[in-house]
């Protein structure tokens, strides 16, 4: 009897290749017999070996003329940074994944995965702790990362309803941490105190990079698919989060907490949205059922997650998510009882130099 042939083993490709995320999955995958070749996507030639370089823009209407020989392609060029001009960072992110959606569709790309964030469930007093991976997409819409990331999901429904051929799976990692990592919950530790805010305690999940690409991993060997959540096992109360960090929390009104800072917002003193702050105040743990049945295992546990976090603050100071110069930061938290009421000194300063 003739014997089985092993199925041909699908070529990768992953864009924003060259920095972040993108390089160190590049570099994992480089490794990984499952996949037949690496090919790395960027603006820019990067600096892992041993995988295919093709330099080109994502956004470029081209790219599907490069990825015609692609079977899976990973998505990880993006804009996410706080201080980027927001109107510039959502055009950018969103001609970038509906470029690879449209690109992978033309090229009969087999299977595309794209991370969100699991903040597209929305941070809310009432929600289900942990929520499952169906839990309904809440998030408000706004100016913000969060905001983003809503409006790449919506392309990615669509994408569904226009090319029924091409598989998306979109992954939804709990709040990053690792090297290189800034975001609102990094910028939370680096407050002079721990924001809450009355009537409701948050819990804190974590995902490490390092589950991250594991889980990205999987998901381009089609082994998890469809909305895909990934972080930590369980979660932290906010005492446990206190005692491991050293950092005292402070509770203050949610009226009063939301108010302050939608006005520093307003006054273009604050990076983030006010609706940002709900991600550091309420819960939004996930349940990674998709993962856990296919047989993974996160690596990092969120007391060990944390800890890192914390190691990486390198004497960094934020308030309200702004980070702080070094005299202006000593001046500011010396004076700070809590990140929202810390904001007062930076207020005055720039009044007075709008007087000037």
């Amino acid at each position: 009897m003739p014997t089985s042939k092993r199925p041909r083993q699908p070529v990768v490709a992953v864009t924003g290749a060259s920095s972040g995320i993108g390089r160190e999955l590049v570099a994992k995958l480089a490794t990984n017999a499952d996949f037949r070749r690496v090919v790395a996507i960027d603006e820019q030639r990067g600096d892992v070996q041993d995988v295919t370089w093709r330099v080109i823009d994502v956004r470029d209407p081209l790219l599907a003329n490069r990825i015609s020989d692609i079977d899976v392609l990973v998505h990880l060029a993006g804009d996410y940074a706080l201080d980027s001009d927001p109107g510039e960072r959502r055009a950018y992110n969103l001609r970038a994944a509906q470029t690879v959606l449209t690109a992978s569709a033309a090229a009969r790309v087999r299977r595309v995965v794209l991370v969100t964030s699991a903040m597209v469930y929305g941070a809310a007093p009432e929600n289900d702790v942990p929520l499952p991976e169906d839990s309904a997409v809440a998030a408000e819409p706004d100016t913000g990362v969060v905001g983003d990331y809503l409006e790449i999901e919506a392309l990615v429904r669509r994408a569904a309803r226009s090319h029924p051929g091409l598989e998306v799976t979109v992954v939804r990692p709990a709040a990053i941490v690792g090297p290189g990592i800034d975001t609102v919950i990094t910028r939370h530790f680096e407050s002079p105190r721990l924001l809450t805010v009355k009537g409701c305690t948050p819990r804190w999940q974590f995902c490490h990079v390092d589950d991250l690409l594991s889980a990205l991993e999987l998901a381009a060997r089609g082994v998890v698919t469809g909305v895909v959540a990934v972080g930590s096992e369980g979660w932290l109360e906010q005492e446990q989060v206190e005692e491991l960090s050293g950092i005292r929390g402070f509770e203050l009104p949610a009226g009063l907490t939301f108010g302050t800072a939608q006005r520093l917002h307003r006054l273009g003193i604050t990076p983030a949205p006010a609706t940002d702050l709900h991600y550091v105040v309420y819960p939004w743990v996930v349940d990674c059922a998709n993962l856990r049945e296919a047989g993974w295992k996160p690596a990092w546990s969120n007391e060990a997650a944390l800890e890192q976090l914390l190691e990486l603050r390198e004497n960094r100071t934020t308030v309200v998510g702004r980070r702080l110069p070094v005299k202006e930061a000593t001046l500011t938290a010396a004076g700070a009882t809590v990140a929202v009421i810390g904001t007062a000194a930076i207020v005055r300063q720039v009044r007075k130099k709008r007087r000037l």
